[in-house]
């Protein structure tokens, strides 16, 4: 599963999603999806200009995760797999 890290880039950055909109023209609901990683289908435009103003590459603010991960549940490793 693919997750955003935009919130945690804020985070780091001591941003915030007002200021973000301000510096990026991006409607204020777009960020709010993008911080709640809520983001169904990802827009080009609003990559780019997330990408430019966060100065990160997309790896760095899409990240591909396990669905054990996201819940903090690791996969059984034991190989009983069927």
């Amino acid at each position: 599963m693919i997750t955003c890290k935009f919130s945690t880039l804020l985070g780091e950055r001591r941003l915030k999603v007002a200021d973000v909109c301000r510096a990026t023209g991006i409607a204020r609901a777009t960020l709010d999806r993008y911080y709640y990683d809520r983001v169904k289908s990802f827009d080009r435009d609003v990559l780019t200009r997330l990408c430019q103003y966060l100065k990160v590459t997309p790896g760095e603010l899409l990240v591909m995760v396990e669905q054990g991960e996201l819940f903090g549940v690791s996969e059984p490793s034991g190989g009983n797999k069927p």
